[in-house]
């Protein structure tokens, strides 16, 4: 994360870190060079960075995902997502097993 230097009297000569930019689709197309339809694979696949949910409808990339991916895109993995489907296997094999229903007359 990249350091502003301020210039108030208050706060001279402190560094404060710079907010984390968010990137819309139409600049993660430009960056990436990818299609909108291979984003949205490789993000499923956990491939890509995730989105971040900016509103009700919209939602954007973290450019420091979206630069660490650009950096190696095929060594590539996203934690969150990896971490998500871990905990989903888990759970369905530690689900309690369905009875058959067997009848008895």
């Amino acid at each position: 994360m990249a350091h502003i230097r301020t210039s108030s009297s208050r706060y001279r000569g402190c560094f404060m870190p710079e907010p984390e930019r968010i990137l819309r689709i139409r600049t993660v197309l430009t960056r990436t060079g990818l299609s909108r339809s291979t984003i949205y694979r490789k993000m499923k696949d956990g491939m890509f960075p995730s989105q971040v949910r900016i509103s009700e409808h919209c939602s954007g990339w973290r450019e420091s995902e979206i630069s660490r991916w650009m950096a190696d895109p095929m060594q590539y993995r996203d934690a969150g997502r990896k971490w998500n489907a871990m905990e989903k296997e888990t759970a369905s094999h530690n689900a309690a097993p369905r009875s058959e229903g067997i009848k008895t007359s």
